[in-house]
């Protein structure tokens, strides 16, 4: 006996009337010869095959269960089974199955920022809020009777900080949540209704009256580029950005640094070899896999776990850069200066504001070791396998941004790094962020 298992089933639809096959084959014989051009598939039929055709007309829907050659499936009509050609059907999506997610996954990006979890985070991150606060402050007399756009507003910090701090014809506040109602309120509520005007929408589809003469926005993600609202921006720039206007901030750049991270490779994989005084090394592939596949978010490290003087890999500059370069790609080259364990490569990024004024002096906002930690703290980056490394070494290698195929917020890094140009001390590795 011969037991078939059928392991996946859809529906096509007839899109052609064949009536020369519906009497072609018999029970138990072989086909007959014929003129038609699918001669050749039938004859290359197996002998399970040797059952009766499937009768059918045009319109019908079939439910394929299975492929066993690429000329003839076996498909079910009205409680019949039997074979039909495949040139004569196509697929049909199923009516029940789930739309396709949004890419850019709006409902649950923009949905984040509907709470006051985030806001009261960044609000709190002093070196972030100041900075932006610095810039406002230095270009106070420059901005007076100035246009500006505020783009992914949130409560409208930045905003009040021009109606406060400098006198601008108009505030522009882009907010696309609902978060947007609360800021209309903060800006009654401080008395500012007649500069701040809050629109509630996507960058991409808000309409304003009038070009602007300042773009400001805090658009920077965990390892620079991640959720990408720098899209955003950069839309809004080529949309409603003067000619000669100003973007805030004006430049980005990430860096870039191996360092030896004791702490975290004992928390999570030197754990396993002895604890209680077993051995549970079996389960370090695991750990492996478990901790050290995705990037970790929100690490601080002290400047004492560097291994080489960092170096910028990627910069932006916000006047030029096109949706097009933002899958980027960066080189380094490390001189290590002291002898130690290379565990990891550290990330962040620093932004850079220019002055309206000519003589005026540029902000930055520096997110790494040597600067107050801020709510991006830095991403880490660890090698499956720590590797020993002595002073006046080097590693030089590549750093590949890239988006995500299907979640646009998301994006893929890959690290290639060689101790000394070795071709046997050599590694390569894929973080996703996070699909």
């Amino acid at each position: 006996m011969i037991h078939i298992v059928l392991r996946w089933d859809f529906h096509v639809v007839v899109f052609q009337p064949q009536p020369h096959f519906q009497s072609l084959f018999k029970s138990g014989q072989n086909p007959s010869s014929s003129s038609s051009r699918n001669d050749d598939a039938i004859s290359r039929l197996p002998a399970l095959f040797y059952v009766p055709q499937l009768s059918f007309s045009s319109g019908d829907m079939l439910l394929v269960h299975a492929k066993p050659t690429s000329e003839w499936w076996w498909a079910e009509l009205h409680g019949v089974i039997g074979y039909v050609p495949a040139s004569v059907i196509r697929q049909e999506p199923d009516e029940e199955e789930e739309p396709v997610e949004d890419p850019w996954q709006d409902e649950e990006y923009f949905g984040s920022y509907k709470t006051l979890k985030l806001h009261l985070e960044m609000l709190s991150d002093k070196s972030r809020t100041e900075a932006y606060r610095h810039v406002i402050f230095n270009n106070s007399a420059a901005l007076r009777g100035k246009v500006v756009m505020d783009l992914g507003c949130g409560t409208g910090i930045i905003s009040l900080f021009c109606a406060q701090l400098a006198q601008p014809s108009v505030v522009y506040a882009v907010e696309a949540c609902s978060m947007a109602a609360y800021t209309r309120q903060l800006v009654k509520q401080n008395g500012f209704e007649e500069v701040v005007t809050v629109l509630q929408g996507r960058a991409e589809e808000i309409q304003l009256p009038e070009k602007v003469d300042v773009l400001v926005s805090e658009w920077m993600g965990s390892c620079l580029l991640f959720e990408f609202m720098v899209e955003s921006v950069l839309l809004a720039r080529d949309r409603w950005l003067k000619e000669g206007a100003v973007t805030w901030p004006s430049s980005a750049a990430l860096t870039l640094v191996p360092c030896q991270a004791d702490g975290y490779y004992a928390e999570k994989m030197a754990f396993w070899e002895h604890p209680y005084g077993l051995d549970f090394t079996p389960l370090q592939p695991l750990a492996r896999q478990e901790f050290f596949t995705k990037p970790r978010f929100s690490h601080l490290v002290e400047p004492a776990e560097c291994l080489a003087a960092p170096c910028h890999v990627i910069r932006l500059d916000m006047y030029t850069l096109q949706i097009r370069d933002l899958e980027v790609l960066g080189r380094f080259l490390f001189c290590v200066e002291r002898s130690g364990i290379f565990h990891e490569f550290t990330a962040w990024f620093t932004v850079h504001f220019n002055s309206m004024e000519a003589e005026g002096s540029a902000v930055e906002l520096d997110t790494g070791p040597s600067a107050e930690p801020t709510h991006w703290k830095r991403t880490l980056f660890m090698l499956d396998r720590p590797v020993s490394v002595c002073a006046g070494d080097s590693i030089s290698g590549t750093i590949v941004l890239r988006r995500n195929p299907v979640w646009r917020r998301h994006m893929n890094v890959f690290l290639h790094w060689s101790i000394n140009g070795s071709t046997e001390d050599v590694g390569t590795k894929t973080f996703p962020m996070w699909r």
